[in-house]
């Protein structure tokens, strides 16, 4: 019994140990288990991180397919622009190549222009100097028959002076002297006009074009020619003219408004100082009557009462001094002159002290004008009038400019020039009285708008006149007005 019960207890210890370890196995089992369940799920989860992965490396694969589709379009985008600056470079470089030969024209024009603006000078300075060479040639013979005696009268200067001829001369008023002064000019309006209508039956535009040129033959100049006709062409349609003697009539009142209105505010009076002494300064080339014209004015002032002295100040040229002098003997005033050759600001400055000690009136200076050297003959004036003005601070109170009114257009040249070497305050026109181109006066008005102080209308001691405008314009059209 009791090796029955050790058995027995024996056999349950067994089953106690099976059962424990049975359990132990099942545990393990169940731990097992949980980890197949765990690692399953994992697996599904994995699974799940997988197909995400493979969806997005799907998503990715087609972003990267459009990328590169794209890249394809950005290659062949990338490429046509390559192309277009390609064209882009040969166009400017085209472009580069015609400015570098727009350049080597423009070049080559101002060049060319320069060429052209420096043999018209060339020529300019040319023709003035055969102007004056020839002008100097009849002043030099006018002078030396002054100066010579009369072989045939066997008469000394001096004696002609001491016993001068009397010519009994109609005495005539300044306005008719202009008028018989502008006589060949007014015929040759009169003659210009005539042909003009009589060849014209209808107011059209080749009539204005022969007008205009018409007008420049008559020196009035191409500016003032140009206005003229553009306010005919007007003036013609207003007036509803059509009569070659309607015309002309308009024409020619259209000339008169057209100087008259210019020079409603010039002052055609020399400046002379009421108090003091009055100095003039003539300017202009040689041969144009400049020397002449300063004798006769002198005489004027003398024959008025005024104390008149004048200054050689021309001492450049040959005979211009002895020339002065002899018509200072003409006129019974006194010259002051230096040496040939020496400084013109010294022999002004000796005529201002001579003329204020003197208690002078009026101090006329004749200059030398010698165009073809411009920085010389400023600098010249610039130094004799600084000599004039530290004596007189307001002086010269005129600088006139002689012009030979037989030149014409060439005279509007002369008063261009000397216009830009100084300052020109007035004109004196010689020799209108011999000159067809009278018409001058019209185009320095309107192209210089220098006034014109006086002009000459004859070779007598008394033919320097004060100009008139209402007289000149008179004189120009008489005949032609109503």
């Amino acid at each position: 019994m009791g090796f029955f019960k050790m058995f027995k207890k024996k056999q349950e210890d067994e089953v106690d140990e099976l059962r424990d370890e049975l359990q132990e196995d099942l545990e393990k089992q169940n731990k097992i288990e949980d980890k197949i369940e765990d690692n399953l799920e994992t697996q599904e989860e994995l699974r799940e991180d997988f197909e995400e992965l493979l969806e997005e490396q799907e998503e990715l694969q087609e972003k990267i397919e459009k990328r590169l589709e794209k890249g394809k379009d950005i290659s062949e985008q990338v490429e046509e622009s390559k192309e277009v600056q390609n064209e882009l470079a040969k166009n400017i470089e085209k472009q580069e190549k015609l400015a570098d030969k727009l350049d080597e024209q423009l070049a080559k024009k101002e060049e060319m222009e320069e060429q052209i603006k420096e043999k018209s000078e060339e020529f300019q300075e040319v023709l003035t100097e055969k102007l004056e060479e020839v002008q100097t040639e009849q002043t030099e013979q006018t002078e030396e028959e002054l100066v010579t005696d009369n072989e045939d009268d066997s008469e000394t200067l001096e004696e002609a002076q001491a016993e001068p001829q009397v010519e009994e001369v109609e005495e005539i008023s300044p306005d008719e002297k202009m008028s018989q002064g502008l006589k060949k000019t007014r015929r040759s309006f009169s003659q210009v006009f005539n042909e003009l209508m009589a060849n014209f039956r209808t107011v059209d535009e080749d009539f204005f074009e022969d007008l205009e040129e018409t007008l420049i033959t008559a020196d009035v100049g191409y500016e003032t020619a140009m206005r003229i006709t553009d306010e005919l062409r007007q003036e013609v349609k207003l007036q509803n003219a059509k009569k070659s003697e309607d015309v002309q009539r308009v024409i020619i009142d259209k000339l008169v408004e057209v100087y008259e209105a210019n020079g409603t505010t010039e002052n055609n009076e020399l400046n002379i100082q009421k108090d003091g002494l009055t100095v003039m300064l003539f300017v202009g080339v040689n041969g144009v009557g400049k020397t002449t014209s300063i004798g006769k004015l002198a005489n004027q002032y003398r024959e008025e009462g005024k104390k008149v002295l004048m200054a050689a100040a021309d001492t450049f040229r040959a005979g211009a001094i002895d020339q002065l002098v002899v018509w200072g003997e003409r006129a019974q005033v006194e010259v002051i002159r230096g040496e040939a050759g020496g400084d013109p600001a010294a022999v002004v400055f000796d005529a201002v002290k001579k003329a204020q000690e003197q208690e002078a009136d009026i101090l006329l200076v004749d200059t030398a004008g010698r165009l073809q050297n411009k920085v010389n003959l400023m600098n010249e004036l610039e130094k004799i009038k600084r000599v004039i003005q530290r004596e007189i601070p307001d002086a010269p109170h005129e600088v006139l400019l002689v012009l030979d009114a037989t030149t014409g257009q060439n005279a509007m040249v002369q008063a261009k020039q000397f216009k830009e070497v100084t300052d020109v305050s007035g004109l004196v026109l010689s020799k209108l009285d011999g000159t067809a181109k009278g018409g001058i006066v019209l185009a320095i008005r309107n192209d210089l708008q220098i006034p014109v102080k006086l002009v000459g209308l004859g070779e007598g001691i008394n033919d320097l006149q004060p100009f008139k405008p209402e007289a000149y314009v008179q004189g120009l059209f008489k005949g032609l007005l109503d």
